[in-house]
């Protein structure tokens, strides 16, 4: 199981599943619909928690989440399902990436034991909040890009906004 803390689903979960549902916007070039994305982040919000509880390992939580998101954003937010695919699994990916620059940068450069950091709650939140930073800094850079070059798709009409 891989529970988490309601410490944890607050300041770390919840922003994270909202930060993915933009992402996924963002590298589906997809302009972003409030109402339908508030509804989707709370969907995923509530459905990865449940997912944590699963008696699964690691690997299977990241599948079901991403088919999760897969799901959510083409039902709900209404983007083409290749579009979704494609933009979960770089959201996804990308997220790994800052998450492992931020181990390493915890582990390599300030010498703290990693280990140690999983079993506190409070300690993991401080530390993992640089990698959402990153993450939040590559989509939101990448989403006001495709927006300044007019590259932006609404998903109504499927026009170029």
């Amino acid at each position: 199981m891989l529970k988490l803390t309601l410490l944890e689903f607050f300041f770390r979960g919840i922003p994270e599943e909202f930060l993915i549902i933009f992402a996924v916007y963002a590298f589906s070039k997809t302009t972003v619909n409030i109402k339908k994305y508030i509804i989707s982040s709370i969907f995923l919000v509530i459905t990865i928690y449940f997912i944590r509880f699963l008696p699964i390992q690691y690997g299977v939580n990241m599948i079901l989440g991403l088919i999760t998101i897969i799901v959510l954003t083409v039902n709900i937010n209404k983007i083409d399902i290749v579009k979704a695919i494609k933009a979960s699994i770089i959201a996804i990916t990308l997220e790994c990436i800052c998450e492992a620059i931020n181990i390493f940068i915890i582990q390599y450069i300030f010498k703290i034991d990693v280990n140690y950091v999983f079993k506190e709650p409070t300690l993991k939140i401080v530390l993992g909040i640089p990698s959402l930073l990153i993450f939040a800094f590559f989509v939101t850079t990448y989403y006001i890009i495709m927006s300044r070059r007019k590259e932006l798709r609404d998903t109504f009409n499927g026009e170029i906004s």
